[in-house]
Parts: structure tokens; sequence; C-alpha cells
């Protein structure tokens, strides 16, 4: 790798996250610093530094007496956290839909847009926040605070398994997002109350469905 240190580090950060989600360094794989810099050609400074950044987007985590490695998803817990908010986002979606303001639907769409720009440019922090954001919208709108206290709560326990699932299942983004655009359709052109929320729900089990393929596919390929 040839260039100034930020290019360097750029340049480790991309390579390391791209065999990340591609499965090439799976779930637990622990990233040597020192190795994987004779491997770039640089020192372990731009690895450290894109390692360190890759933790913070949670592809990756610290572990004492081991280092870095490749960060596991708590399935179990993402599972149970996730159909949990599946059924408050359902019913909270469809209380909500009647009050969508015409400002609400356009702050929707935008929001889904900048999700489509955060995919394209791979950024998945953005992605992530810009997701909250966007469902967020709708939560708002729900009249029943402690529907929405307890989808807040849900949120907060999802983020505490796992900042991102985009490192697991990074086809789904695509499918999130033309969801999005299908649900803010329902809601804006007054669809019935029980279509709304049977799609805010299956948007979520969605995740779900999508992170079992994809661990169905790992263990054939260990087994293989």
């Amino acid at each position: 790798m040839e260039g100034d240190a930020g290019s360097k580090h750029e340049a480790a950060y991309e390579l390391i996250r791209s065999r990340i989600v591609a499965g090439e360094y799976g779930p637990g794989y622990r990233l040597v610093l020192e190795q994987l810099a004779r491997e770039f050609g640089v020192s372990a400074v731009p690895v450290r530094e894109a390692v360190r950044r890759l933790e913070a987007e949670g592809y990756v985590e610290f572990i004492r007496n081991v280092g870095a490695r490749v960060a596991h998803l708590d399935t179990g817990e993402y599972q149970q956290a996730m159909q949990t908010l599946a059924v408050l986002e359902g019913y909270a979606t469809a209380a909500a839909a009647p009050r969508m303001r015409r400002a609400d639907i356009a702050r929707a769409r935008s929001l889904n847009q900048q999700m489509s720009q955060a995919l394209t440019a791979f950024d998945p922090a953005a992605f992530t926040e810009l997701n909250h954001r966007f469902h967020d919208v709708i939560l708002q709108r729900c009249p029943n605070s402690h529907i929405r206290t307890l989808a807040g709560a849900e949120w907060a326990r999802l983020d505490r398994v796992r900042r991102t699932s985009f490192a697991f299942i990074p086809g789904r983004a695509h499918g999130s997002i033309t969801e999005h655009e299908h649900l803010v359709d329902l809601i804006e052109t007054g669809a019935d109350l029980r279509e709304i929320e049977f799609a805010a729900r299956d948007h979520k089990l969605g995740t779900l469905r999508a992170i079992a393929e994809r661990t169905t596919t790992q263990e054939r390929r260990a087994n293989s």
C-alpha cells in the first residue's frame, strides 16, 4: 500500500472490512495486527487505526488476552429483541399512520433516500443511524406513550447486542430500503391499518430471516 498515513489507513480499513463482509474473516476470526501489517506492506499504525474504526462500527471486538477479532452476533438475544420490536412497531406504525402529516411523510422519504446513499457509499454507521431515525419519525406519531417507551427500550437493547447487522447481512440493506418505501406508500395512501401493521412487523422479521439464511449458508460452507 502506497500513499500517506491517511490513505494507508483507509486502504487497510476497506480491505479488512470487505473480507469480513464477504465472510473470509468470519465471526471470531483473530485480527493479528502485525501479520496484517506485513501482508499489506505498511506499519502497524494504519492497521491499528483501521481495526479501531471497525470496532466502532460493530465489525470488530477486543477481547482481553486475545486481542482483536471479528465480532460475534448474539443471535439469541438479537432474535428476541427483534421479535419484540416487530410486534411493538407493527402496532405503533398502524396507530401512527392516521396521524402522519405531509411533513412526516416527506421526512421519512428523505431519510430513506439518505439510507440508499449511505448504502452506495458503504457507510454502515450512517445507514444504521438513518434507519433508526426513519422508524422514529413514524414512532413519534403513535399516540400510546407506553408503546413508544417500550419500542425505544428495545432499540437500545439492539444497540447493545449489535450496533449494526450490516457486516452479517449486507444484502438485507437493499430489501430494507424497498420495504421502507412500500411502508410509506401504504401510510400515504391510507391503506387498511391491518395491512400497515403486517407490513411493519414483517419488515422487522425479514432481518431475522436474512440472518438465518446467512447462518445456514456459513454452516454449509464450514461443513463442505
